[in-house]
């Protein structure tokens, strides 16, 4: 009870009367003449707000405060079970409600949705493009050893590669395989171990990459249709391939020694074509100048064949003529070739003994560079 309803005295008795405090002191008034505020600098009376928080509770509830207690309740619990029981699913999203455990058939597409929960749950699928990546590189410059794989050849990768999919049914999803994401992670590195062990590192370095990733995603995708998963692997992307550190030096080394092997051979292959073009061109000259050359013999045979068939015609119709004038032909071709000088003696009267026959008659010059 309130200080100020004690009759006489303050609860311990002794505090004077006058409506004195329990150490004889008088009780704050409220200022401006309120009821219920601050004393004149003391304290707020506590009984008073809780009276008048009471009564505006009474207000509000009905039935009184003590009957309303239970409706604020239910209406607590209401609340809390409309929480629970109403979820929502985003675009990007798939729910499967289970009863006790059990997934329902229906897949709950975008927006919201009510189940009976505790008795439902639900689990929520993302169904966008995810991706996975294996052999990856640590914070600390370290190789992941998931990467390390062995080639055909006998030589040792580090191949650092990445897994896109998708899900396609969030039922199989979420309860045919138990970790879906660590499953496709190991059946994409027992996939991509299995391909590259078939081919040797330069494959995987740079000459056939892209085969390599089809060949990988086609092992992944039949994997993960045997297990049920319920998931589609869109692109398998190889982003990086390289020996191991311990072994980069001697494997550049190598690598220089290939190129330059690829360079010599490119020269020469280069050299030979060129000799070989030389050659071929030649050969084609030769063959040319052959072929005009046997054109020309033919012409030329056919050419005196034709003429002695004229000839001869010609002949027949008048052999004493044809005999004389060939006789002169000849005579004429085979002393104009001579160096005889021949004087008809009737005519030769008056004519100096000396005749210069090397001056009339000279030899000619042989041509430089020629046969004597």
């Amino acid at each position: 009870m309130p200080w100020s309803n004690q009759n006489g005295g303050g609860p311990w008795g002794g505090g004077g009367g006058g409506n004195k405090g329990p150490w004889g002191q008088g009780p704050n008034r409220p200022r401006g003449g309120g009821g219920g505020g601050r004393g004149n600098g003391g304290p707020p009376d506590l009984e008073e707000i809780l009276r008048r928080g009471q009564d505006q509770l009474k207000g509000i509830v009905p039935g009184g405060f003590n009957g309303g207690a239970v409706a604020i309740i239910a209406l607590v619990l209401v609340g809390f079970f409309l929480l629970n029981a109403i979820y929502t699913v985003q675009p990007d999203e798939r729910g499967v409600e289970m009863r006790f455990g059990k997934p329902k058939d229906e897949i709950s597409m975008p927006g919201l949705h009510f189940h009976l929960w505790p008795l439902e749950t639900v689990e929520l699928v993302k169904i966008t493009e995810q991706q996975q990546n294996i052999g990856r590189r640590s914070g600390m410059g370290d190789q992941n050893s998931s990467g390390l794989m062995l080639t055909g050849d006998q030589n040792i990768v580090n191949v650092q590669f990445s897994v896109l999919f998708s899900v396609t049914d969030p039922r199989a999803y979420l309860f045919n395989v138990e970790n879906p994401a660590q499953t496709l992670q190991q059946v994409a590195e027992s996939a991509m171990r299995e391909v590259v062990g078939r081919r040797p590192a330069q494959d995987i370095f740079r000459d056939n990459r892209q085969a390599i990733a089809l060949d990988v995603k086609s092992t992944i995708q039949a994997t993960m249709d045997a297990y049920g998963a319920g998931l589609s692997v869109n692109t398998v992307s190889i982003e990086d391939a390289a020996p191991p550190r311990e072994v980069a030096d001697a494997f550049d080394e190598v690598q220089r020694a290939e190129q330059d092997e690829d360079r010599f051979v490119e020269e020469a292959n280069q050299y030979a074509n060129q000799v070989l073009g030389r050659a071929r061109g030649q050969g084609a000259q030769v063959r040319e100048e052959a072929a005009a050359y046997k054109d020309r013999v033919v012409k030329e045979a056919q050419g005196e064949a034709q003429r002695f068939v004229s000839v001869y015609d010609a002949y027949r119709l008048a052999p004493e003529v044809t005999r004389t004038r060939l006789y002169l032909e000849t005579m004429q071709e085979v002393l104009g070739k001579s160096k005889k000088i021949i004087i008809d003696e009737s005519k030769g009267q008056g004519v100096l003994p000396y005749l210069p026959l090397n001056e009339i008659n000279p030899r000619p010059a042989p041509q430089q560079g020629g046969a004597q």
